[in-house]
C-alpha cells in the first residue's frame, strides 16, 4: 500500500492569499512581539534543538559540483538493486562511487 504524501506545494501567490484570508497558522504578530530572551528561552526548551550549537562565523556556502553526463554500462543486477530503493537511485550510486574515491584517497596517503 502507497504511503500518502502530505507535502502540500503553493505558489508564493497562494500563500500571501491564504495568509490575507487568515488562513496560515502562523502568530506572525505574536513572533514579532517575542524578546531575543524569550526566543532564546523557546529555542532551548525545543527537544528538535537539544544539544545544537551554529557557529554562524565559520560557516561557509558551498555550491554542488556539477555533475557529468556518463553513459555506463554496468551489470543489470546492480543498476536493478539500487532503481529497487526508488527515487533518488542515481544519487545513491554517486554516493558510493564517491565514499569509494575518498577511501581510496585516504588509504594512498598513508
Amino acid at each position: 500500500m502507497a504511503r500518502k504524501e502530505r507535502i502540500v506545494k503553493h505558489t508564493d501567490e497562494e500563500l500571501r492569499a491564504m495568509q490575507a484570508r487568515g488562513e496560515d497558522k502562523s502568530d506572525w504578530t505574536g513572533a514579532a512581539a517575542m524578546t531575543e530572551a524569550e526566543i532564546e528561552a523557546g529555542i532551548a526548551t525545543d527537544p528538535d534543538e537539544a544539544g545544537m550549537v551554529v557557529d554562524w562565523a565559520q560557516a561557509s556556502v558551498e555550491l554542488p559540483q556539477p555533475k557529468a553526463v556518463l553513459n555506463m554500462r554496468i551489470d543489470s543486477d546492480v543498476l536493478e538493486f539500487f532503481r529497487r530503493q526508488g527515487k533518488g537511485y542515481q544519487t545513491k550510486i554517486n554516493a558510493v562511487l564517491r565514499s569509494y574515491v575518498e577511501q581510496m584517497l585516504h588509504h594512498d596517503r598513508r
